[in-house]
């Protein structure tokens, strides 16, 4: 899934992401940043994320402009090992 940091707050390392698709939130799980390249978020900050088995969001990750759907960006094929999110 993929969309928007809505707030974080980096002592408690709680915060909530809205999806681009349908904005519906999701809180972060305790975890999320756990083998991310991010060491914080910032509100308004795009991000690719996964959900949990309680529908927390977990494994926060950045994501080429392929995979957010940046308009001039042509969708990845499924196959393409480049683009291992996409599809």
């Amino acid at each position: 899934m993929q969309g928007v940091i809505k707030a974080y707050d980096p002592s408690t390392r709680t915060g909530v992401v809205v999806t681009d698709s349908d904005l519906s939130e999701y809180e972060l799980a305790v975890d999320a940043l756990r083998g991310s390249i991010f060491r914080m978020l910032r509100q308004g900050q795009r991000v690719v994320f996964d959900l949990d088995d309680r529908q927390l969001a977990t494994h926060l990750r950045t994501g080429a402009e392929v995979d957010m759907g940046t308009p001039g960006y042509p969708a990845a094929h499924p196959d393409d090992a480049q683009h291992p999110q996409a599809g």
